[in-house]
């Protein structure tokens, strides 16, 4: 792929992020969402790719822009064929709530490279580069911890698990504190944690728990340009979610590892902070019509990590922020 799209990509989460951040604390995540579909809609007409959207708002009958399928971008043999996965706004909760962490964010892989799951859970293990190798969903988090504490050369009580805040949490949870980890625990937005893993600053050393299985190939597409780990196994909770997996052909025993879900060695993800985050900056709005967002960019097969700060002319750029 052109690594110049790594570019353009950050454009699109950009636009995503201005568009929802004017609703932060304003407890309507629907309007956050809705906004963030639309910007990031409107940015990738401008993007020269040929794509289609493996993970996205929903299938067609359910979303009216970004849904499964869709063709993105143009046609012609001088247009990268590629695979898009797309969360316009990971973390609508937090948004609503005004708390951390909520981000825009695309990843996109050559044509065929990206799994396309099915919007159902997904039961999720993630670390970093010095823990890679070191980590099986079939094992107790017990045995997982053990080992990723011996691969960071860390006592068991200076590992630090996040897990999204849920009920079905609570039995990982119990166990974790019986061995003397740490936990955080997240009320959204696991994307940007699973990244975190790969960051020593963050504080974060293991990802676990049941998660969306659209944010797992997400998360997946980062954690490989960072050099990090994934697995994951499809977890349908309903007969809903069981029908979705069927309708995908999904194979419900199988462990996902971080070259099922992202194959091959070319891959772009960007991010945008939406709200405040421990690697990403919110938006800004600094009056003057004016706004500032940090992006994370990332790149393989040159391993490239970009931290990007603009400041948006908002009444120059009306497509960014209506």
């Amino acid at each position: 792929m052109d690594r110049n799209l790594a570019l353009n990509l950050a454009r699109v989460t950009e636009a995503a992020a201005l568009s929802s951040g004017k609703f932060l604390g304003k407890g309507d995540k629907n309007a956050a969402d809705a906004a963030a579909v639309d910007a990031m809609r409107r940015m990738f007409d401008t993007v020269e790719i040929d794509g289609e959207v493996v993970i996205g708002e929903g299938e067609i009958d359910e979303a009216p822009m970004l849904y499964i399928g869709e063709h993105i971008g143009k046609e012609g043999e001088e247009f990268d064929k590629v695979d898009i996965a797309v969360d316009p706004l990971d973390g609508t909760t937090s948004i609503a709530n005004g708390t951390n962490n909520a981000i825009a964010v695309v990843a996109i892989a050559p044509k065929g490279c990206l799994l396309n799951a099915p919007d159902v859970y997904m039961d999720k293990i993630a670390c970093g580069p010095k823990a890679k190798g070191c980590i099986n969903l079939d094992d107790s988090p017990t045995e997982n911890i053990k080992r990723v504490a011996k691969a960071l050369d860390k006592n068991i009580d200076d590992i630090t698990v996040a897990i999204l805040d849920r009920p079905r949490h609570e039995k990982m949870i119990q166990e974790i504190i019986s061995i003397g980890a740490r936990i955080k625990r997240i009320s959204d937005g696991d994307i940007v944690t699973a990244i975190e893993t790969c960051f020593e600053d963050s504080g974060v050393d293991l990802v676990m728990g049941i998660g969306g299985a659209p944010e797992g190939v997400i998360a997946a597409t980062a954690l490989k340009c960072l050099g990090g780990d994934f697995q994951g196994r499809l977890n349908p909770t309903d007969e809903a979610q069981m029908q979705r997996c069927k309708n995908f052909h999904s194979d419900l025993e199988k462990i996902y590892h971080i070259d099922d879900l992202v194959k091959g060695e070319d891959a772009i993800f960007s991010a945008t902070g939406v709200s405040k985050g421990e690697i990403l900056d919110g938006v800004k709005y600094i009056g003057n019509n004016k706004a500032t967002t940090q992006t994370l960019v990332l790149r393989l097969p040159s391993a490239t990590v970009r931290f990007i700060d603009s400041t948006h002319r908002l009444d120059m750029k009306p497509e960014y922020a209506k």
